[in-house]
């Protein structure tokens, strides 16, 4: 067995920053309150196929309101990014990135790909919003315009500048590394054919 290799003297490690979307982990947790709730109460007083139905239907969806609320993260160090969606995770070391950018939505470029950032959501509001304040705010300096930029264009301001300076670092060369999320794909699946197969057999 092998040890791990220290970092370079000149590369230290630094904790990940982390962009994660709060109104999404709340509306995650009430929706799985909600069915929690609903299916809770069919599996202890249900009658006939209500309870299999029911276990069904949390087998089901369950790994979906986490896929698409509590899941979706963006991790970024001076080396890579990772992007946790909600049926991916995505491995981008910043050599392999071409540009992060947000438009209609938040979106790294690499390798000829594109990625989205499910955890960095776009507000065409919030962005008109910010645009009108910075507008206002011209006078006072590059400080102060920055500190008025909408959430998403800030988390891709600030992924765009650890990009440049990380590219060009020992520890962030490489390729661009997918792998698929079968923990959150298999129950779901699971559940749905377990569903059908219940209501085609009632």
């Amino acid at each position: 067995m092998t040890s791990p290799v220290p970092p370079a003297a000149d590369e230290p490690v630094y904790d990940d920053r982390v962009y994660r979307s709060p109104m999404a982990m709340v509306t995650g947790v009430l929706m799985l309150a909600l069915v929690g709730w609903l299916c809770g109460d069919a599996l202890v007083r249900g009658a006939g196929s209500a309870p299999l139905i029911a276990g069904a239907v949390l087998l089901c969806a369950v790994p979906l309101i986490v896929a698409f609320t509590l899941r979706p993260a963006v991790f970024a160090n001076d080396n890579r990014m990772r992007v946790r969606n909600p049926f991916r995770t995505i491995e981008l070391p910043w050599a392999a990135v071409d540009a992060v950018r947000a438009g209609f939505s938040a979106e790294a470029l690499a390798e000829g790909d594109k990625y989205q950032l499910w955890s960095i959501p776009v507000s065409l509001r919030e962005r008109k919003k910010a645009n009108r304040r910075a507008g206002r705010a011209q006078g006072a300096g590059a400080g102060a315009k920055d500190a008025v930029q909408a959430g998403a264009d800030k988390a891709v301001h600030e992924l765009t500048e650890l990009a440049e300076r990380g590219a060009s670092r020992a520890g962030a060369q490489g390729s661009v590394r997918v792998r698929w999320s079968y923990e959150i794909i298999a129950p779901a699946v699971i559940g749905a054919v377990a569903l059908i197969v219940l209501l085609a057999t009632r």
